[in-house]
């Protein structure tokens, strides 16, 4: 399930809403909305649009549209699918709310609180996986997830890993160049056994051949 949401500004990682979560669910994450904190100060607008993050019991789950991150938590085993569709549907929501206001000087820390009645609602609607619109959602192909990136936490926090796109391509690329070469290298080696295969073998039986009548005859 959803387990709370948060939405920053992409240039600085302002807090702008966020959900208004229970008791026992703030104790539950209070170290990951830290982690959620971190994840905002490493992003850009060179950053990966849309990316999941694991991190123990618990998945990130982001995407970037225009100046603003909408980030959620989730248990590990809910459909990132889901998980997305439902950040989209806040981004839609939210853009149309309080797209031109944004980028305004002086904005307070989650001066959007209001718009966590419609987080509430949407949330409510994604809960239970099994109610028909989220069937319906799981077998829509209209994204596919898993071309998603996905991170670790500790890689992110410890290790320096990156969330920036480029970084991405490159460690594709790599892979892409790597993968090639191999290739290449097979076709060669096919290429010289088509060449030197035959007359190596007719010479290897001549050989054969004079060495068993040197040896009979």
């Amino acid at each position: 399930m959803v387990k709370t949401t948060i939405i920053a500004r992409l240039s600085d990682g302002l807090p702008l809403a966020a959900s208004m979560d229970d008791e026992q669910i703030e104790t539950e994450l209070v170290e990951y909305k830290g982690q959620a904190k971190s994840i905002f100060k490493r992003l850009n607008v060179n950053s990966e649009p849309r990316c999941s993050i694991d991190s123990n019991a618990y998945q990130f789950h982001y995407i970037i549209e225009g100046s603003v991150c909408y980030l959620c938590i989730c248990d590990k085993s809910y459909p990132r699918k889901l998980a997305f569709s439902y950040l989209e549907e806040l981004a839609k929501e939210f853009n149309m709310s309080y797209g031109n206001e944004v980028e305004k000087m002086g904005l307070r820390p989650y001066a959007f609180v209001k718009f966590d009645t419609f987080m509430q609602k949407t949330k409510r609607i994604y809960q239970d996986t099994r109610t028909q619109h989220n069937l319906t959602k799981l077998n829509e192909d209209l994204q596919d997830v898993t071309r998603i990136m996905t991170k670790n936490m500790e890689d992110l926090l410890w290790r320096g890993d990156s969330l920036d796109r480029m970084s991405h391509i490159s460690g594709e690329l790599k892979d892409s160049a790597k993968m090639f070469k191999d290739k290449a290298r097979h076709l060669n080696l096919q290429a010289l056994y088509r060449k030197y295969g035959p007359p190596a073998i007719i010479v290897l039986f001549i050989m054969f051949v004079l060495t068993v009548r040197y040896y009979w005859y």
